[in-house]
């Protein structure tokens, strides 16, 4: 059927819809004969009563049937007519899109006023045009409200566990500050889950409609936002499921949506029991809590049936509520929650109890033991807790490792397609599909061509971060990349460098919690709140070096850029003395690039020199060396040394082959070609295209950097020992000093020249 053209299809449905009501009409006439016998039953079965009692029992199931057939194929009709193929919203995220009303969930068959006027059911087995009915039908509201880098964490991990138990398409709408829309934003665009949507909604524009309720719980402002989004969301969203950052899913989140169907024609707030004595107000002497009903609720999982809420006018009651126990109470102590358990107190028909295990709440106070017996009786885990995994209740490691499953789990195997049916691919899927295809399978250097490609996804400012601006123009950011194996060098830069940084960092999952953990462990690194950490996570066989630090390079914020190495410590004072640098050389009026020399030494423990004079001495000694003397002179022989010992000024060297110097340069400099990965030429490809764009190098007087030793890279032992690797290496060259001469003209020839002169 999905082969005909929209009018055969049509006429075939209506065809079949005709058929089936002349089938149920005369299906009926045939159960009304003579002594109400049924044609699927024996004569002489019926003639006793428990027969006729089965009798009508089987006949009314088969009408039934026959009617929840015909609602399915008017389904059918109307998806074909009306809602299938309207496009996304702009400004959205996600492999695939949908109409705005398609907000019902799995289970909803039954069919009230609102659901007919939306067309929105979801039929249990369809069997017909089974891919439009799933995207159009099926399709799940989420909403949160996520401030900050840490909550921006914890979602994360929320979103991973949605994802791995789902089986229906997905529509987040996330209420953000603008630090986690950043972040959020960025994060899906790379992640490029299918059937996945992503909508961002201001939360400054909210401000306005909670700040005037006095909150002592730690969420502040936000913790009150989820009173307001009757006003935030869409206008033709129907239910939304409200959920808190700090929940785990155990169980696929289209259960939760199907209980929608449950509410009665009055109820507008699904929610669990409270499971803390807090609403009782026995806690301690003189606690006196908001009005509740009962225990309460918790509102760290909610589901908001929006139509009926704005029908009864949810904004100017909630209002009401919160002005009239304010007069008393003088302030929140649990935010949002506090307000609806007044106005439920006030309204108890409007409130659908949920089973416990939907919102298992984890906290010292609590009695979540009472809500499950098995594991498989746990559906939601919610760590309503600042202690987080430190909360007292006797199942807390199982709980704990099931956190950590999701906190830690490859979020690359969530890309997975749904049903067996194809997205609606974005442009960017469709280019990428595209770019894929045209490379040969058979290319000695296809997995070096396919990386190039790949799409990794990142988590921008993965701890928290501080910046205010320099006001006179000259600050300057330190920019550089690692992975796991070099995490030991951060102390030691934060120690050489106190201005801004913007570090790129290549792992896995598992491997940021780890880095986490040892962030939050270090005196100096969580002292220091002007430094920039964003995760590239891995995929595929190569070390993504060049893409990695193009994530660094666009996360500065600052006019200047230091472009270093993290094995790399700068000199005591260097970042002041660039600062200087950028004013003296008219750096703003100018296209330079301030080259810092760079040297290393051979031994673990180093005495850091602090002045000029004494690398000097050390350099004599044999303590120091420049850069690569032994192994690769050619990388940095340009900087010329011997003229650096005794120069008191900046000058002025020429481009030579192979030259990979450390530079400061103005932020929107050339990116780094992502075409080079693992070891070789990344660095001296840019520098190249600095050159081309006629950048002056102009090497720095009185700055230095020393390289440390560590155990060679797992790159550079390939191309060490891999003649495929080389060879491919040398291919990649060739083709950029031919992108190279396309791009700059007959100005690239010299750099093709000194290539092969080599």
């Amino acid at each position: 059927i999905m082969h005909l053209p929209f009018r055969g299809r049509l006429k075939l449905l209506v065809a079949s819809l005709t058929a089936v009501i002349l089938l149920t009409w005369l299906y009926l006439l045939a159960g009304n004969l003579e002594n109400g016998r049924s044609l699927l039953l024996s004569p002489c079965l019926s003639e006793t009563p428990e027969a006729r009692v089965l009798e009508r029992a089987v006949l009314e199931s088969r009408v039934r049937e026959m009617e929840e057939e015909n609602r399915q194929i008017r389904l059918q009709l109307n998806q074909l007519q009306g809602t299938a193929g309207q496009p996304a919203d702009g400004g959205n995220y996600g492999n695939a899109a949908w109409g705005a009303s398609a907000d019902t969930g799995p289970e909803d068959v039954e069919n009230t006023a609102e659901e007919r006027a939306n067309h929105t059911e979801c039929p249990r087995s369809p069997t017909v045009l089974k891919c439009e009915l799933v995207f159009f039908s099926c399709l799940i509201h989420v909403a949160c409200v996520c401030a900050g880098h840490n909550a921006s964490r914890d979602v994360v991990t929320l979103v991973k566990s949605i994802l791995f138990h789902r089986r229906n398409p997905l529509h987040f709408h996330f209420i953000t500050d603008a630090v986690a829309n950043q972040i959020l934003s960025s994060l899906f665009q790379s992640w490029m889950v299918p059937s996945v949507q992503v909508s961002f909604y201001d939360a400054d524009e909210l401000k306005s409609e909670v700040s005037w309720i006095p909150n002592k719980h730690y969420s502040g402002i936000y913790g009150l936002m989820k009173l307001t989004l009757t006003k935030a969301l869409p206008s033709d969203l129907t239910k939304v499921i409200v959920l808190d950052t700090d929940i785990t899913f155990a169980t696929d989140i289209a259960e939760l949506w199907a209980i929608f169907r449950k509410f009665t024609d009055k109820q507008v707030i699904g929610l669990v029991e409270n499971q803390s004595d807090w609403y009782l107000g026995n806690l301690w002497k003189n606690h006196k809590p908001w009005p509740a009903l009962g225990r309460g609720f918790n509102t760290g999982v909610i589901l908001l049936y929006l139509e009926r809420l704005r029908r009864i006018g949810w904004e100017q009651m909630w209002r009401l509520t919160a002005e009239r126990e304010l007069m008393s109470m003088l302030s929140t102590s649990l935010a949002d929650q506090d307000i609806f358990n007044a106005f439920i107190k006030q309204n108890p028909v409007l409130v659908h109890q949920l089973p416990c295990f939907w919102n298992v709440q984890l906290s010292d106070h609590t009695r979540s033991e009472q809500c499950y017996t098995e594991v498989s009786d746990l559906k939601v885990i919610h760590w309503n807790s600042p202690k987080k995994l430190r909360v007292k209740n006797k199942h807390v490691e199982f709980f704990r490792n099931l956190y950590l499953t999701f906190l830690e789990y490859d979020g690359n195997l969530l890309r997975r397609e749904l049903f067996g049916c194809p997205s609606q691919a974005t442009s960017e899927s469709v280019r990428l599909q595209g770019a894929l295809e045209e490379l040969d399978e058979d290319d000695q250097c296809y997995d070096f061509r396919r990386e190039r490609i790949t799409v990794h996804r990142v988590h921008l400012y993965f701890l928290q971060y501080e910046y205010t601006p320099a006001g006179d123009d000259t600050d300057v950011t330190l920019v550089a990349q690692l992975s796991m194996d070099r995490l030991q060098m951060l102390e030691a830069i934060c120690k050489h460098w106190e201005g801004p940084i913007s570090l790129s960092l290549y792992m896995s999952d598992a491997e940021a919690q780890q880095f986490l953990r040892y962030a939050q462990a270090s005196e100096v690194l969580k002292n220091r709140k002007n430094v920039g950490y964003h995760i590239v996570y891995k995929e595929g066989q190569f070390y993504p070096v060049n893409l990695v630090r193009n994530v660094a390079l666009r996360n500065a914020n600052t006019p200047y850029v230091f472009l270093a190495d993290v094995d790399f410590l700068p000199m005591y004072g260097l970042y002041d003395y660039l600062r200087k640098s950028v004013v003296q050389l008219d750096m703003a009026n100018t296209k330079k690039a301030l080259v810092v020399p760079a040297f290393e030494t051979l031994r673990y423990r180093l005495s850091f020199p602090k002045s000029k004079a004494e690398l000097l001495s050390m350099l004599d000694m044999g303590t120091l060396y420049t850069f690569r003397y032994h192994v690769w002179t050619k990388g940095h022989a340009p900087t010329n040394y011997a003229k650096w010992r005794t120069a008191t000024t900046p000058y002025k060297v020429e481009w030579e082959a192979d030259f990979e110097p450390y530079v400061v340069v103005k932020r929107d400099c050339p990116e780094y070609d992502q075409r080079f990965v693992g070891f070789g030429w990344n660095k001296v490809s840019h520098i190249m295209e600095l050159d081309a764009q006629e950048y002056d190098l102009m090497v720095l007087p009185n700055a230095f950097m020393i390289h440390m030793p560590h155990a060679p890279s797992f790159d550079i032992s390939k191309f060490r020992s891999s003649p495929g690797y080389r060879y491919c290496l040398q291919t990649l060259k060739e083709e950029f000093h031919q992108d190279l001469s396309r791009k700059y003209g007959a100005a690239a020839l010299k750099y093709l020249t000194a290539q092969r002169n080599i």
